[in-house]
């Protein structure tokens, strides 16, 4: 039987929504240019061609950096319209702003532009309420059934209780496998079947495309040759950690055992981007964000000093130790957000709602305007752009002690923004650190350039939108 499995690329539901998109945007193009040419006759068809091509890129990358290709993305109808908005507005600054300034010969003009516009605006929205509306997700939704009912089963169950992490597969049930400890499973999700006899014959009948291992004695418990069958006949059969890692886009830390990083994929990446050419590419972005945000530097020391700089002794800019790559220890320079005396008793978490944040404080930490001054750390060549935040060293010493792995997320070099920032809301907590851990390690096995370019456009949406601290 056949199946769709993701493995880190796109089912079948999400290149068909890419795709229909991609159509759209470049008919709205291609109509536009058709109205703005009986104005223009002039312009040749190529010229049309490619900047329907070139729309349509920038608008589906603007989309990105909005979170509307984000798959757990949870927004009504009007949610979704305004970010569409926003991605057209940023799209057009972007084409008019840069890509027509290089390559003016592509240019039509700012009536062809508004035009694409409106009508990408329209048949987007109504093409995502559409999709959504039917759920045509469902045309490549797996059905999985989890081999296990016990502690690392549940899991599973625990992660993917909502709709929106099961958008692409549906979990048929937990099937209960000796040696299995007791855990808070729903029985009506528990199915009982004689698996070391009766397996196969249950998957064929009820079309399973995945089986995932999740039980919790795995010595002599599994039926090994009804797992070989349903493998030799085209359905899928993982374990649980590589299930977790697909579908959350974290590791969870708590199941990782040695044998699955050692002889596992992935982590072969990470010494080759400590390299020359990685901190020359940093350095030169670093370089052209300091050219394109002093305006925004110089604004925000001037509010800061006039909120209570001038009071004696109290600093525009704000040095912190953090622990760093292969665990040195660097000054990370931030603007102040908080009061002086904000850490009189000591070290200790930023918590939501902070009350020694001050009232600059608080809108320069919602839209990350406070980490600008990073970008000087990234020019030493102590900070990249993408990777873990920085943590410090009072607070490593205790987590390295209290969770498993943590002292992994210090084999790259830490970064202004990173995978756990764009998946996990501000924590401050242990427990927090733990979750933020398991995005982290993800990175990290997973980093490449495309991942880091991704990352960048996707920090866009938490800036605009103020998803900061």
């Amino acid at each position: 039987m056949g199946t769709y499995s993701r493995h880190g690329k796109s089912t079948f539901a999400e290149k068909l929504f890419l795709i229909g998109e991609l159509l759209l945007l470049c008919i709205s193009s291609l109509i536009a240019s058709h109205i703005y040419n009986q104005f223009n006759p002039q312009i040749l068809l190529e010229i049309r061609v490619g900047n329907a091509i070139i729309f349509s890129a920038a608008v589906m990358l603007c989309a990105l950096s909005v979170g509307l290709y984000d798959q757990k993305l949870r927004e009504n109808h009007g949610g979704i319209l305004k970010r569409v908005l926003i991605t057209l507005v940023l799209s057009g600054l972007l084409l008019e702003g840069v890509v027509f300034l290089l390559l003016p010969f592509l240019h039509i003009g700012s009536l062809y532009l508004a035009m694409s516009s409106v009508l990408a605006m329209l048949s987007l929205s109504s093409f995502r309420a559409l999709f959504h509306y039917h759920d045509i997700t469902r045309i490549s939704r797996r059905r999985v059934l989890i081999l296990g009912a016990g502690e690392r089963a549940s899991i599973i169950e625990r992660r993917m209780r909502r709709d929106v992490d099961k958008r692409y597969i549906e979990i048929v049930g937990f099937a209960k496998i000796e040696g299995d400890i007791t855990a808070t499973i729903p029985a009506e999700k528990i199915i009982s079947i004689d698996y070391e006899n009766d397996l196969f014959r249950f998957v064929v009948d009820n079309k399973i495309d995945e089986l995932v291992i999740a039980c919790d004695e795995r010595r002599n418990m599994l039926p090994v040759e009804h797992l070989f069958k349903c493998k030799s006949s085209g359905i899928e059969v993982v374990e649980i950690l590589d299930f977790i890692e697909r579908e959350t886009g974290q590791i969870a830390v708590n199941l990782i055992y040695p044998s699955w990083v050692i002889y596992g994929s992935g982590f072969s990446l990470v010494r080759r981007f400590k390299t020359s050419l990685d901190y020359k590419l940093n350095l030169v972005l670093a370089i052209f964000m300091l050219l394109i945000t002093w305006p925004i530097m110089l604004v925000t020391a001037l509010l800061i000093y006039l909120e209570d700089g001038r009071k004696k002794g109290a600093p525009i800019f704000y040095r912190q130790v953090r622990v760093g790559i292969d665990g040195k220890l660097f000054n990370i320079l931030k603007f102040r957000s908080m009061g002086v005396n904000a850490e009189k008793n000591g070290a200790q978490y930023a918590a939501k709602n902070d009350q020694r944040v001050t009232r600059v404080g608080h809108y320069i930490r919602k839209y990350r305007i406070d980490e600008l001054p990073q970008l000087l750390n990234i020019v030493k060549g102590e900070m990249g752009f993408v990777g873990p935040r920085p943590e410090r060293p009072e607070f490593v010493c205790t987590l390295e002690k209290n969770i498993p792995y943590y002292s992994q997320r210090h084999n790259v070099r830490p970064g202004l923004t990173g995978w756990a920032q764009l998946k996990y809301p501000y924590g401050a907590t242990d427990e927090d650190s733990m979750e933020k851990l398991k995005f982290d390690l993800y990175y990290i096995k997973h980093r490449s350039l495309l991942l880091d370019l991704t990352i960048l456009v996707r920090t866009v949406e938490i800036v605009l939108f103020g998803k900061g601290r």
